[in-house]
C-alpha cells in the first residue's frame, strides 16, 4: 500500500511538471480539450499514465496549426512586455488549477466504488508503448535463434478479458490455445491482438489472473493491425456487436466491410434467439457457436445456415489436472446457513454459479434438503456471486426454505454453506480438488464452464441433459439429469423464451447414488477427465480454428 501511494506520489510530482509545460506552449493540452470534448477528469488521468498522450496532444496541436493555416508560414510574434507580478500570479493560477485537477481526478479513482481510475489505469497500462520497448530491449539482449515468418494479417480478438464470467473465460481459453498453437509453428498464418469489450471491467479478476496471463495479455494488446488485413472475432452476446445496445468499446472497430472478415462468437441459454439478435448475426460473415443444440436454434431462428459454424469450447486440461494441486479449504471461506458444521469426512457437493433463477439454485436446494438430514454427514457448498441483486444469499436461502413448506428432518437439515467472497482463478483447481462431486440442476446454459473444469478435474459431475451441456454430457463420464418439462421464462430480455425445468425427485435420486457408490462415481469422474482431454483440450480446438483462420485468410 505504502509503495503504491509513493508511486501515485511521483506520478502527480511528474504529471504536474508536463502540464506546467504544456501550459507554457500556448495552452495547447486546454485547446485539444476544448476542441476534442475531453472531459476534464479523462483528460487529467492520461497525464498521470504516460508520457506517450503528452506527445500526443503535443502532436495533435502542432497538426491543428499547420492544417488550419496551409498557406502561410509560421512567424513567431514579437512578445509583449508584461508586468513581472502579473505574469508570476498568472503561472501560479494554473499551476494551481492543474494540481487541483490531478488530485480531484486521483480521489474520484480511490473513492468511488467502481474504483474507476484503477481501472482506466489498468486499460491504459495495457495499451501503454512501455512494454513494446522493453520487449525491444530484451530482443537485443537475447536475440531468437532462429527467425520466424510473420504474416501481416491479424486476428483481433475482443472478448470481456477483464470481467470474468463465461464469455471472459471462453475467450480466455481460445486465446491461450490459439497463441501455444502459433508460436509451436515456424510460419506464423497471422498475429494475434486482443481488445476488451462486452462487459465492465473487474480488478479482482485481473488480480487473481495467473501472472503468465497477466504478461500475455499486455503484449497481445500491442500487436498493430491494417483493418483490411485482420479478421476481428466479436466474442460477446450479439447485444454488444456494432451498433451496440449499451455502452461498450465498438466492435468490429469500424465499419463490417472494412475488415477482411468479421466472425460473432456467441451462445444462447433458451430454446431460440431474439429478432434483434437475428439480425445481428447475419450482418456477421461468420457466426461460432459451440454446440449442436445452438446451431439448431440458431438456424429455427432464423439466423442464416451458411454462416453458422460449430466450434466447441477448449477446456485447459493442464491447469485443471487433480493430480498437481492440494485441496482447498472451503471452510475457511464458507459460511454456514443451515444445519450444523460440517464433521471430518463429510461427503463434499460443490455448486458454482451467479445467483440467478436460470441457474437452478432453488431446484437443487430443494432436492438436497429433501433428501439429506444431518444423520448423512453431508454438506453442499455455494461458491456464488451477485447477478443484479444483493449479496444477502443466507438469508434468501432461509426465506426460500420457509416458503418451500420443507419439513426440517428430526436430526436436523444437511449442512449449507454459501461462499460469496472472491476467489482467484488460479485457485479454482484447488476448490474443485476439495470436493467428492459437482452439481448443477440448471435451467439453460451456453456451454457450462464450471461443468467442464469440474469434468477436468475428475469430479463426478450431475447436471441438467439440456442446452449446452448436451455436447458432452454421457452415461459413462457423468450424470445426466433429465428434464421433466419445458417452462416459459418470465422475465428479462428471453421472456417468453423456454427453457428446461430438471427433474427434482431425479436429482434427490442421483445425489444420494453418487455419496453411496463412491466406485462408480470415480470411474465416471475418471471417464469425463478423459473425454476431456481427447475431445476438448485447447491443442485440438486450436487446431479447428486455426483451419477455419486460414481458409478466410485464402479467401
Amino acid at each position: 500500500m505504502h509503495d503504491n501511494l509513493f508511486v501515485l506520489f511521483i506520478l502527480v510530482l511528474v504529471s504536474v511538471y508536463k502540464v506546467h509545460v504544456l501550459l507554457h506552449h500556448k495552452f495547447c493540452m486546454l485547446r485539444f480539450c476544448f476542441l476534442q470534448q475531453v472531459s476534464p477528469l479523462s483528460f487529467s488521468l492520461l497525464i498521470c499514465s504516460h508520457l506517450s498522450p503528452i506527445l500526443f496532444l503535443e502532436l495533435h496541436c502542432d497538426c491543428a496549426m499547420n492544417l488550419s493555416e496551409p498557406n502561410k508560414e509560421h512567424v513567431v510574434p514579437n512578445p509583449k512586455p508584461t508586468h513581472p507580478i502579473k505574469s508570476k500570479l498568472t503561472k501560479f493560477t494554473f499551476f494551481s488549477l492543474s494540481i487541483l485537477v490531478l488530485f480531484i481526478a486521483i480521489s474520484l479513482g480511490f473513492l468511488t466504488r467502481t474504483n474507476y481510475f484503477k481501472v482506466h489505469y489498468l486499460k491504459h497500462s495495457l495499451k501503454s508503448s512501455s512494454q513494446t520497448l522493453i520487449r525491444a530491449i530484451g530482443s537485443l539482449i537475447s536475440p531468437q535463434k532462429s527467425k520466424l515468418f510473420v504474416s501481416s494479417h491479424c486476428v483481433l480478438w475482443m472478448a470481456p478479458f477483464l470481467s470474468g464470467g463465461g464469455y471472459s473465460s471462453e475467450g480466455w481459453s481460445y486465446i491461450l490455445a490459439l497463441h501455444n498453437n502459433i508460436h509451436s509453428r515456424k510460419m506464423h498464418a497471422f498475429r494475434l491482438g486482443i481488445e476488451h469489450h462486452g462487459d465492465l471491467e473487474s480488478l479482482d479478476f485481473w488480480v487473481g489472473l495467473p501472472e503468465d496471463m497477466k504478461n500475455l495479455a499486455r503484449e497481445l494488446y500491442q500487436t498493430q493491425c491494417r483493418m483490411n488485413e485482420t479478421i476481428v472475432v466479436c466474442h460477446s452476446e450479439p447485444g454488444a456487436w456494432y451498433p451496440p445496445l449499451y455502452e461498450t468499446s465498438l466492435c468490429p472497430p469500424s465499419f463490417y466491410h472494412e475488415f477482411k472478415s468479421v466472425i460473432g462468437r456467441t451462445m444462447f441459454e433458451t430454446d431460440r434467439v431474439n429478432a434483434e439478435h437475428v439480425e445481428r448475426c447475419n450482418r456477421m460473415d461468420y457466426v461460432w457457436v459451440p454446440t449442436d443444440f445452438h446451431v439448431s436454434t440458431f438456424v429455427e431462428s432464423g439466423v442464416d445456415p451458411s454462416k453458422l459454424v460449430k466450434i466447441v469450447q477448449p477446456i485447459d486440461v493442464k491447469f485443471f489436472d487433480p493430480d498437481k494441486y492440494k485441496p482447498f479449504d472451503l471452510a475457511s471461506r464458507a459460511k454456514l446457513v443451515l444445519g450444523s458444521g460440517a464433521v471430518n469426512g463429510s461427503f463434499v457437493l460443490l455448486s458454482i454459479f451467479k445467483w440467478e433463477y436460470r441457474k437452478g439454485w432453488d431446484v437443487l436446494l430443494k432436492s438436497y434438503l429433501k433428501e439429506f438430514s444431518k444423520d448423512d454427514k453431508v454438506a453442499l457448498y455455494l461458491l456464488t456471486n451477485p447477478y443484479h441483486t444483493d449479496r444477502d444469499f443466507g438469508n434468501k436461502i432461509i426465506d426460500f426454505v420457509k416458503n418451500s413448506n420443507l419439513a426440517e428432518p428430526i436430526s436436523g437439515w444437511a449442512a449449507v454453506y454459501v461462499i460469496d467472497t472472491h476467489i482467484a482463478q488460479s485457485e479454482f483447481p484447488r476448490v474443485y480438488k476439495a470436493a467428492n462431486a459437482f452439481v448443477l440442476p440448471t435451467r439453460g446454459e451456453g456451454w457450462g464452464r464450471p461443468i467442464v473444469e469440474a469434468m477436468s478435474m475428475s469430479l463426478p459431475v450431475i447436471a441438467t441433459n439440456w442446452s449446452g451441456p448436451t455436447e458432452y454430457l454421457t452415461d459413462d463420464n457423468s450424470y445426466p439429469l433429465p428434464v421433466d418439462r419445458m417452462s416459459e421464462v418470465m422475465e428479462g430480455p428471453f421472456k417468453g423464451h423456454l427453457w428446461a425445468e430438471p427433474c427434482e425427485y431425479k436429482l434427490q435420486v442421483l445425489m444420494r447414488q453418487v455419496m453411496d457408490n463412491p466406485t462408480e462415481a470415480k470411474a465416471k469422474g475418471r471417464k469425463a477427465r478423459k473425454d476431456m482431454k481427447e475431445r476438448f483440450s485447447p491443442e485440438i480446438v486450436a487446431d479447428i480454428v486455426m483451419n477455419l483462420i486460414q481458409n478466410i485468410l485464402l479467401q
